[in-house]
């Protein structure tokens, strides 16, 4: 019989990776915590409409990437693909619409079914931030500047490019898409078949295509700056214009759209050449009628998601976990001491641990294959004594300690 194995897309963390990946997660999360984020956990499954009122029904998670299917009880659930809308959920179903601004960090897993490719996967994780209730483009600016700050604890940021657009308000896009599918259509026969889909449906899209046919036609395409409103122009200047306070740079990149149909004015992206065409590593923007689509009032809002994966293949390692001191008995009559011991340095805060069975040399030989920096070993003459040998597994000394001062000596040890 054949061993099991993971389902496609999905992947056991162990070890190293998952070091490297509690590392992005956890420095994010002190970043955020720093910058006034607290952070919320929603379900990993929730009613399809969540995503379907949301994301919209011509984006390509609702109609290629859902993982939805009806539970036992006939209601259609989905496993979440992304989690800014299940944030708004969760502000609407928690009553929290009447204390505004709300800034929230979240991390967790995320689901989408497409294919599998360098730090992308069916199953996936996502660090992300939002702050709901805000419509300033102060706000928009310290969510950047936010995700900046993670990039840079992580050591990610040298690498990176924050690439900024505005995709106006509703006015202002209504013009643009008239514009745009006007040009578009004048090249529509050389379109990819996937553009020539989207054209009438979601034009913007288009401008996100990576086919080649279509970056060629898009190179021309009209950008949406003739067409802002003033106050959508009013909003990317004072976005621009904080950015500098903040002390983050930019370039300007019209061509970013975000995939989702629920964005509004700010987009951006912090971009990247060492991930190959998977390029982005943190990306998000402006979402002012998301909230409304969950049954609340009109809240404007701001966030971005970063993928925990791609930021753990870039991100500096952190630091090795601290060497482990090995409890070692002499013969089974000192064992019950030896386990005092034991619990004795863990609840001094110093890692140990004790093999379940085996000679002096048996457990020895453990110690060095957890690299252990040192071993407490423990016979009947010393346990009579109240102290134990104390041998240091790098230099090979050896001397004898009170048992009341070991926690002690191998803290500074």
């Amino acid at each position: 019989m054949s061993a099991l194995q993971p389902v496609r897309g999905t992947r056991d963390l162990i070890g190293e990776e998952l070091r490297q990946h509690r590392h992005v997660i956890d420095t994010a999360r002190r970043i955020a915590e720093l910058w006034g984020f607290d952070e919320w956990a929603t379900p990993i499954l929730e009613d399809t409409r969540v995503f379907t009122r949301s994301l919209g029904d011509t984006s390509d998670v609702v109609t290629k990437e859902m993982y939805t299917f009806l539970d036992r009880g006939g209601d259609s659930v989905t496993l979440r693909p992304e989690n800014t809308a299940g944030v708004c959920r969760a502000l609407v179903s928690n009553g929290l619409t009447q204390a505004l601004p709300q800034k929230v960090f979240y991390a967790g897993p995320m689901f989408r079914y497409e294919r599998p490719q360098k730090g992308r996967y069916r199953q996936f994780h996502q660090i992300g931030i939002e702050t709901l209730g805000a419509a300033e483009a102060l706000a928009d600016a310290e969510i950047i500047a936010c995700g900046q700050a993670i990039l840079d604890a992580l050591g990610v940021a040298k690498d990176t490019v924050l690439e900024v657009n505005t995709l106006g308000d509703k006015q202002s896009r209504d013009a643009y898409r008239s514009a745009l599918v006007a040009f578009l259509s004048r090249h529509e026969e050389r379109l990819s078949p996937e553009s020539r889909a989207r054209l009438h449906r979601n034009p913007l899209r288009v401008l996100d295509s990576k086919e080649a046919e279509d970056r060629a036609i898009v190179a021309d395409a009209p950008d949406i700056f003739a067409h802002l409103t003033e106050a959508a122009r009013a909003h990317w200047e004072a976005l621009l214009k904080w950015l500098a306070v903040f002390g983050v740079p930019y370039r300007v990149n019209p061509r970013i759209v975000r995939g989702l149909d629920y964005y509004s004015h700010t987009a951006f992206e912090f971009v990247t050449d060492r991930l190959g065409a998977q390029g982005t590593v943190m990306a998000g923007g402006r979402y002012d009628g998301l909230v409304e689509e969950m049954g609340g009032p009109h809240t404007p809002s701001v966030g971005w998601a970063a993928g925990v994966e791609r930021l753990a293949m870039l991100a500096d390692s952190p630091p090795p976990p601290a060497a482990p001191i090995a409890v070692i008995p002499v013969g089974e009559v000192v064992e019950a001491e030896a386990v005092r011991v034991l619990v004795g340095l863990r609840r001094a805060g110093i890692r140990a641990e004790m093999a379940f069975r085996g000679t002096l040399k048996r457990r020895m030989e453990r110690a060095n294959r957890i690299a252990a920096r040192a071993a407490v070993i423990l016979g009947e003459d010393e346990v009579a004594r109240g102290v134990a040998q104390v041998k240091d597994l790098r230099s090979g000394e050896q001397a004898e300690v009170p048992l009341a001062a070991l926690p002690e000596r191998l803290r500074t040890a």
